[in-house]
């Protein structure tokens, strides 16, 4: 299966689930090309974003298992496919 280029976008209300997400994201470390995390305390919010270059069904796994977490919210945005001029 090619390899695509995505970008997960993690919202986590919840300070429980960072052991979680960051286990899931060891999980998948492989895969992940950079990651950046921005603590929003006055928002109660963590905000985590995910470069993952990776099969399609490696990236829907790993934001499906982050966005199935308590007090998680995640989305995923992908590269266009197709050939590169």
């Amino acid at each position: 299966m090619a390899s695509r280029i995505a970008l997960i976008a993690i919202l986590a209300e919840s300070t429980e689930s960072a052991e979680q997400i960051n286990a899931l994201l060891h999980e998948y470390s492989g895969y992940i090309l950079g990651r950046m995390g921005i603590p929003c305390p006055e928002r109660g919010v963590n905000i985590i974003s995910v470069a993952i270059d990776a099969p399609q069904d490696k990236i829907s796994a790993l934001s499906g298992k982050i966005g199935a977490l308590s007090g998680v919210t995640a989305k995923t945005v992908y590269s266009p496919d197709g050939p590169k001029p």
